[in-house]
């Protein structure tokens, strides 16, 4: 009998695959789960950290308006959506706004900026 269950990437990638259904079943049932992701994800934002804001941004879109009704709410295709947050992806100040507003009006989550 072989205890072998595959590559080490086979591992770190099947972790990583439940690591984001996780994230996505708690976003969608936990509205303070949702805030603090939204939160969190502005905040990197804001510091400098875009990769890490806009992952979590992809997270918070897939589990609450999806990316075609968000690229119907804010009149940009699907695809530039995708791209915009991707890895790669540098959205302009029109687009990311664009991006939260629609995300505030369907989480109900409010934002606010406050100097620290």
């Amino acid at each position: 009998m072989s205890t072998s269950c595959g590559s080490d990437e086979d591992k770190a990638m099947a972790l990583t695959r439940d690591f984001k259904q996780t994230i996505l079943a708690r976003t969608k049932r936990d509205p303070k789960f949702r805030q603090a992701l939204f939160t969190e994800a502005l905040n990197a934002y804001l510091t400098g950290d875009t990769a890490t804001g806009k992952a979590m941004l992809r997270d918070l879109i897939n589990a609450t308006i999806g990316f075609e009704q968000l690229a119907h709410e804010i009149k940009k295709p699907s695809k530039s959506l995708h791209r915009m947050l991707g890895p790669g992806g540098n959205p302009n100040t029109e687009s990311f706004f664009g991006i939260v507003s629609a995300l505030q009006r369907k989480t109900k989550v409010r934002l606010s900026v406050t100097a620290h």
